[in-house]
């Protein structure tokens, strides 16, 4: 029997199921401690069995809730700008901030 839900946040979304680990953008510090519990509340679609819910555009009264395991930074990417011939180069790095959640 499959169990599942669709949810968004950061604008972006994402499928989730009971045990999963996933990194999202980064949550409030404040809303979102480490240990603590954290509630995402725009649920877009729920799967239970045979049983689908279709949010227009969110479910209301539905929720997942998730664990918060840690808040971290992705790995650097690079941005080079680069024109021939006219010696312009520039070069740039970003670290991205991100929350891990283990879905509960």
């Amino acid at each position: 029997m499959k169990k599942f839900a669709v949810i968004e946040t950061g604008g972006k979304q994402y499928v989730v199921s009971n045990g999963d680990k996933l990194r999202v953008d980064r949550l409030s510090a404040t809303k979102a401690e480490v240990g603590g519990v954290f509630v995402f509340e725009k649920v877009l679609l729920k799967v239970d069995g045979d049983k689908v819910e279709i949010g227009v555009p969110y479910l209301t009264g539905e929720k997942v809730e998730a664990e918060v395991v840690s808040h971290g930074r992705d790995e650097k990417k690079l941005i080079f700008r680069y024109h021939s011939k006219t010696r312009y180069r520039k070069k740039k790095g970003h670290r991205q901030p991100n929350t891990e959640v283990r879905i509960k």
